[in-house]
């Protein structure tokens, strides 16, 4: 844990008046509530025809599409063509973003454009590393969905692929670049928690949909999808559309609700506490409810130990996904401290902050005299182990983003592409993507050989 991370240089901040608790003053009382607005600054500079940003789009899917959105949010950018192996996919491109862009069901053909200055890769994970490093190789940034590899060992090439090639390369877990992420990233640094000893991150959800049961459009056939080239590197079998349509479903393809979801916390995780990751992981779950074909567990439960380092205690991280949550579903992801919890989220941020009780009460009490426990009480009185300090900045603030913030999927686009004008740079490039990917994949690793699995953070490989 860096040096200024405790309690008493938080307070003294907090006095001051500093960013830790924004303009508002802090409340010097026993407990306080309050909240605050986050902010960011952005350029909005006008841009031509000729200045403009032109992307391509490989992998029309739902997550393509909710990609592209956001990243035409992004003030001079222009999609100008499309790939993707189901050709209604194509058909719905067109509808989109105009008849005019250039759509193919093979990926090859839009890296050969010329008129093209990124991608974004948004098909079946199996697909990512080789996608990637030709998009690279051919000249184009690269926008890669998460998990940035379906296997660990595919990280390193990636990696070599962008050093080598100049390019620069975002890894897409949309919340890195969040107001939410960035506000916790600083009052971790400032010894709002403490230290670290547990994160808690949960996704509970109770629809078909979200259990990735997706719809199958009534044209699917082998003539509108291309499946045999779908299955690439996977084993060969014969036309299956829920296959292609629900790859999310299938070990051969995805990487299951750890490479889907766990990544996501992992990547934010990483960045707020400034770590490299976990050093070891165990695994259970099940498949319990939707036992529709599926070779990947629909509960899922991981825990991970996250060794110390200097910026960070050793500490614990729990995660859990449930896909058939009679509770209706909902989401969390906490970081508990020695001093305080943080809530984080992309829109919002919620510190509480409680005063450790060092002084025994009534009920440890009991069993002694009356004139012993005035004694055990002079004792501790004595020990000052409860200075008036430790009640200040006690309470709860929340900071919450403007109502008219975009969010942080076109934060994470904005990071990408004004990195591609030379003002800064990416904050999930492929070495981040592979730690935040190799931390996820442990737990698929873990619940398939039903053991304890160990993981070298530094070296991003099994140790």
């Amino acid at each position: 844990m860096k040096k200024n991370t405790s309690r008493r240089s938080f307070i003294k901040k907090a006095a001051l008046g500093s960013t830790v608790l924004g303009a508002a003053p802090l409340v010097f009382s026993s407990s306080y509530q309050q909240k605050l607005v986050l902010q960011r600054e952005y350029e909005n500079s006008l841009y031509t025809a000729n200045d403009q940003i032109n992307v391509g789009l490989i992998g029309s899917g739902i997550q393509g599409i909710y990609d592209t959105k956001s990243a035409l949010t992004v003030s001079g950018t222009k999609l100008v063509a499309a790939c993707d192996l189901y050709t209604g996919r194509l058909d719905r491109a067109k509808e989109l973003w105009g008849e005019d862009i250039f759509v193919t069901r093979d990926y090859r053909a839009l890296l050969d454009r010329k008129d093209i200055d990124a991608v974004i890769v948004a098909t079946p994970d199996h697909w990512h590393k080789k996608i990637v490093i030709d998009a690279l190789k051919a000249g184009k940034h690269v926008y890669c969905e998460k998990p940035m590899v379906q296997k660990w060992e595919e990280g390193q090439e990636i990696i070599n692929t962008q050093k080598s090639t100049g390019k620069l390369c975002q890894i897409g877990s949309q919340g890195m670049s969040s107001l939410g992420n960035e506000k916790a990233k600083q009052l971790y640094e400032d010894g709002a928690i403490g230290d670290i000893v547990m994160l808690d991150f949960f996704n509970d959800r109770y629809s078909a949909e979200g259990a990735w049961q997706y719809p199958i459009p009534p044209d699917a056939n082998p003539q509108t999808v291309d499946f045999d080239t779908f299955l690439g590197n996977a084993p060969k079998v014969p036309y299956e559309p829920k296959r292609f349509f629900r790859w999310r479903n299938y070990r051969d393809y995805g990487t299951g609700v750890a490479g889907d979801l766990f990544v996501h916390a992992f990547s934010s995780l990483n960045y707020i506490i400034s770590s490299m990751g976990p050093n070891r992981a165990q695994a259970t779950g099940g498949l319990r409810f939707w036992k529709d074909g599926r070779d990947v567990p629909d509960v899922s439960i991981t825990l991970y130990d996250y060794p110390k380092t200097n910026t960070h205690a050793a500490f614990n991280a729990a995660f859990r996904i449930n896909f058939i949550a009679g509770s209706g579903g909902g989401g969390g992801f906490k970081l508990v401290g020695t001093e305080g919890e943080m809530e984080v989220g992309q829109r919002e941020v919620t510190l509480r902050r409680s005063k450790l009780d060092m002084i025994p009460d009534g009920y440890s009490m009991v069993s002694f005299t009356e004139a012993t426990q005035k004694k055990i009480r002079q004792s501790y009185s004595e020990q000052n182990l409860e200075p008036r300090e430790t009640s200040l900045s006690t309470g709860e603030t929340k900071w919450e983003a403007p109502d008219d913030y975009k969010g942080g999927h076109h934060d994470h686009f904005y990071n990408f592409f004004q990195a591609i004008r030379g003002k800064g740079k990416v904050v999930e490039d492929p070495t981040f993507g592979l730690r935040a990917a190799g931390a996820a994949l442990l737990a698929n690793d873990s619940y398939y050989q039903n053991r304890p699995v160990a993981w070298d953070p530094k070296a991003m490989k099994p140790a």
